[in-house]
């Protein structure tokens, strides 16, 4: 499984970071989040769609 965050939608809100640190960042800028492994560890699929699931913008993107 691969993850994004699409940068064109992502409104800051910092959902996904709350759901998934491991993966999720947020821009120190800007606030607006980013991947910092684009490749999911299993022990971490779920908090990923978790953090799909939860944007309110449908930014986090994940590939099958």
């Amino acid at each position: 499984m691969k993850v994004r965050v699409e940068k064109t939608l992502c409104q800051g809100h910092s959902m996904c970071a709350l759901a998934c640190p491991e993966i999720f960042k947020l821009n120190e800028d800007d606030g607006h989040a980013y991947v910092a492994a684009e490749d999911v560890p299993l022990s971490l699929v779920e908090s990923v769609r978790q953090a799909e699931r939860g944007c309110p913008e449908g930014a986090v993107k994940v590939d099958e």
